[in-house]
Parts: structure tokens; sequence; C-alpha cells
């Protein structure tokens, strides 16, 4: 059929009927489905109660949305390069964070690590090296509540916490298990002879003579009893033991703080040597119980120790033998020998001679004892006498 050609009339009126029809269909009225009727009534619902539907909380879409994302994209550039600059120096200088929350301080003696003011401050690491210097100034008075408070005391371990032995390992004649167990004996010791209450309190200290020194090494276990019983300025058993005269002082609370290190190396013949390097802090108070001062005494003890090869001496096994003792008192009476220590109280108490000598701080590990430089210790081999009546009463600098 060509362009210009016209539909037959029949045709024509088919075609407007199918397409009547198909538009009243298009445009009847249609029965809501269950889920459209279930949202339609939520939405009156919600439009009742004043409630915004979820869609109108939306972002908004088209220009604006674009307007909002660039605005959050400036806003996010601003503050997040700052931000990354900050996290860029705290990791590499993390103590610029308050109270260094991260233990990055490597200095114990610092304001940070002494707590910057604060009678309660961080616990001491062990000490496994010796010491370079003598510890910062300790903040804080004494009481009978906090009798360690302005010493460095206050961050040395309880008792005989502070005592921590090297690991063991086999040496000389000896097997690692062996040298544990005499490592062991070596902390036994200075327990007995310098933590141990009833020691404290003028007790016999039977665990060190009875059960940890040699009793083949000539002359010593029986010179310690006697110096306990006899005690002089020949035969002073403050010595080698840490005592008090319950008449004059008391002891505050229940805790002896402790300092040191212990180190071994293989000795002679097949030895196994020990040395021992500890400092004890004992906090006191008049004896009576109305007083409320509170005094420090200080004493620091190197011992070497040695355990001998059975093989090579006559020696009791897993007993040890004393090589070489020495000791540093600091604040106690001098020239009295009596066999106790006694605190200087502002409240009075046994005088001895006035101090005299250098100052020395008897907290500064960094230093030996035993060269005269101060205190009222001395040295001595085993076996020997323990007199340091020729070495000066030294004044401390500090308690």
């Amino acid at each position: 059929m060509g362009l210009g050609e016209s539909l037959p009339d029949d045709v024509w009126e088919r075609f407007v009927q199918d397409s009547e029809r198909d538009i009243r269909i298009s445009q009847a009225p249609k029965e809501p489905s269950a889920r459209a009727r279930m949202v339609t009534e939520r939405l009156r619902q919600q439009d009742a109660r004043g409630e915004r539907p979820p869609a109108w909380r939306a972002d908004p879409v088209g220009p604006r949305a674009n307007g909002r994302g660039a605005r959050r994209r400036k806003v996010w550039t601003v503050v997040g390069i700052p931000l990354a600059l900050v996290v860029a120096v705290v990791a590499m200088k993390p103590s610029l964070l308050p109270g260094d929350p991260f233990g990055t301080d490597s200095n114990p003696n610092s304001d940070a690590a002494l707590g910057a003011g604060s009678q309660t401050a961080a616990p001491l690491p062990a000490e496994t090296a010796p010491e370079t210097a003598a510890p910062a100034a300790a903040p804080g008075t004494p009481t009978l509540d906090e009798p360690f408070a302005g010493s460095p005391a206050a961050r040395y371990a309880d008792g005989a916490a502070g005592i921590v032995l090297p690991e063991a390992k086999a040496v000389g004649a000896f097997s690692k298990e062996q040298v544990a167990e005499a490592l062991e004996q070596s902390r036994t010791l200075l327990v007995g002879a310098n933590v141990d209450r009833g020691t404290l309190l003028g007790n016999t200290p039977e665990t060190v003579l009875g059960e940890v020194l040699d009793p083949k090494q000539p002359e010593l276990v029986d010179d310690l009893r006697s110096w306990l019983r006899k005690p002089g300025k020949d035969h002073d058993p403050l010595r080698f033991f840490s005592r008090f005269d319950l008449g004059e002082v008391r002891l505050v609370g229940d805790v002896v703080k402790t300092r040191g290190r212990t180190t071994f190396e293989a000795g002679k013949d097949g030895a196994l040597d020990i040395h021992v390097d500890y400092t004890f802090v004992y906090a006191l108070a008049p004896a009576d119980p109305d007083s409320t001062e509170v005094a420090r005494t200080i004493v620091r003890r190197v011992i070497d120790l040695r355990l001998l090869n059975p093989a090579k001496y006559e020696a009791t096994p897993g007993r040890l033998a004393v090589i070489r003792y020495d000791d540093d008192i600091a604040n106690s009476a001098c020239d009295v020998h009596d066999g106790f220590l006694h605190p200087r109280l502002a409240s009075g108490g046994p005088a001895g001679a006035p101090p005299s000598g250098p100052a020395v701080d008897p907290y500064d590990r960094s230093r030996d004892i035993g060269d005269g430089s101060g205190g009222s210790g001395g040295s001595s081999d085993s076996g020997g006498s323990g007199d340091s009546g020729g070495e000066p009463c030294g004044t401390v600098s500090r308690t």
C-alpha cells in the first residue's frame, strides 16, 4: 500500500475501538497490594504522631548532595593534616604525652618515673647492672603510714622480692641445677640475715648459721655465734646481721625495702663464685607507742660467697663459704658495740661518737664501699674480726 493510499473504513474503525479500549484499561484504578496498604498505613500513623519518614532524614541527592560532600571533604582536609602531624611527632617522641603511657622513659630517676611529686611512685625495675649515679631526690615526709616517703627506698622492692636471682647455668664443676640451688642459698642467707623479722628483733638467725653457711669453713660459724652471744668492738655481729634493740625502737610496718643484684662466675679449681650487693632500708620509731617520729637506717652489704668443688676441697655439699664481706651502715650511732643498730632519733637515744668525715649518700649504689669513704662500715676477709673501729663515723646526706 502506497503512502498516498487511505485505510479502508472498517479497518480504521477497528483500530480506533482497540485504542480506546487500551486507554480505558491503562487508566482504570487498581487495587493496591497488601504490602502497599501496610506501607500506606504506617506512613499515615507516623504522620499522625508528627514523625518524619526515614527517607526525609536521608542525605539529599543531586546538586545539594554534591555540595555537602564537598564541604565534608574540606573539613576533613583541614582537620586531618594537623592530626597527622601530631601523630607523627608523638610517634617519634612518645614521652611528650603526659604520664608516659607507653613506658618509654628509660631513666628510673626521672621526674616522670618518680611520679612528679607523688608519694606513690612507680616501683623500680630490678637492678641488672651497676648503677651509675645516685638516685634523684624523693618527695614526701615519712609518717607511720608512709615510713619510706621522702626516700628513694619508696621505689625499692619489698623484702625478698628485691633479691632477684640471675638465670642459672652450668659453671665449673657444677650443673645448672646445682648452680640454681646455690643461688637460692645466697638469697636465703640475705633474707635470714637482713629481712627475717626474728633476726631484726634480736633472735639468732639459725637458718643462716645452720642451713646456708658451710660448717667446715674454719671458725666462721662458731665466730658468728660467739659474736651474737657476746658482742663487742672486735666481734660485732652487725658486720653480718641487722638487729635492733626493742627497748629503744620498734619496727614501723612489716616491710624492709630491698635493692641490689646477684652475679656469679666460675671460680678457682672448678668452684662457683657468687657476688651479692644489696641495700636494706629499715623504718623505725621510738619504742614509745605514742610517738609518731619515724627514722630510717640504711645498711648495704657486699658479700663474696663460694661453692667449693668437693673433688678439690673438703666442703659440705650445698653449703656456701664466705670469702669476703663488706658493710656500710648509715644513720646508726657510731662506736656503740652492743650488737644492735641504733638509729639516730630526734627524741634521743644512744649518742655514740659524733659524725665526722665527708657526707655520703647512703642510697648511692654507684660508689664502692669498704674503702673508708664514709658510713660506719668497713670490710673484712672471712674469719676476720670485722673491726671497723678505724673507720670514720660518716655523715650521711639523707636518710
